[in-house]
């Protein structure tokens, strides 16, 4: 894949991506860094939607969560991800950055809907779009609602934000020796058994013909390389 900014992209970030050095909630000076990132990405006039995952603050609850009704608990997590989104939406205020949040589950009182065809307005207005609780079902995970969300308003990437800076050989932090991988096709890494994202969200964007790059979300101006199809983090590709 030649280098090519992505003009509309779908950023997948993870709950625990907001927490920080901290044990669970949302990291203040870890969120500001993150808006300015991604206020630099959208001066470049990319088209920029993002959904994030609720461990962040359901871990905090995650002691009295055990042994609970499977369905019960990813609901709570929904709601964890609608905080997020509402933290997020906050912080891009802050920073001079137009943000809309639209909910899976409908809590009008609190955010809009999700509506296909207002998101993708929103989109082309040049305002950030956070989709939060999922895909408003049990037994999904973010992952998947970012592969779904993706596909519906036709991304050219998933971008999936991470602690670690790629897809490497084996665990780094056990294997010295491992080596990230630059590029890696989606049968490939099926091959490997490489976990990258739930198998339904990675077969959907295989399908889609989605490529998916991991990156570090806590290295500076990895965001705005990814989005320029740098070799940044590792390319999922078909």
């Amino acid at each position: 894949m030649t280098s090519k900014q992505h003009k509309r992209t779908l950023l997948k970030l993870s709950g625990e991506a907001l927490m920080g050095d901290d044990a669970f909630g949302i990291n203040r000076s870890t969120i500001v860094r993150m808006t300015e990132e991604v206020a630099e990405v959208v001066a470049m006039g990319v088209q920029l939607a993002i959904v994030i995952g609720g461990g962040n603050i359901f871990r905090g609850v995650a002691p009295g969560a055990q042994g609970m009704d499977r369905a019960t608990a990813d609901y709570m997590g929904m709601m964890a991800t609608v905080m997020n989104s509402l933290a997020l939406q906050d912080a891009l205020k802050h920073r001079g950055v137009d943000a809309r949040v639209q909910s899976a589950l409908n809590i009008e009182q609190v955010v809009e809907p999700y509506i296909r065809p207002k998101a993708l307005r929103y989109l082309e207005e040049g305002k950030v779009v956070i989709f939060a609780a999922g895909t408003g079902n049990p037994f999904f995970t973010t992952d998947t609602a970012a592969a779904l969300r993706g596909a519906e308003i036709g991304a050219e990437i998933v971008l999936k934000a991470t602690k670690v800076d790629g897809i490497y050989t084996a665990d780094p932090k056990k294997d010295p020796s491992a080596t990230r991988y630059h590029k890696i096709s989606f049968d490939e890494a099926i091959g490997k058994r490489l976990e990258i994202m739930d198998a339904t969200a990675f077969a959907l964007c295989r399908d889609q013909k989605l490529p998916i790059r991991v990156f570090s979300i806590n290295k500076p101006g990895a965001l705005k390389r990814a989005v320029s199809g740098e070799d940044e983090g590792t390319l999922v590709h078909v």
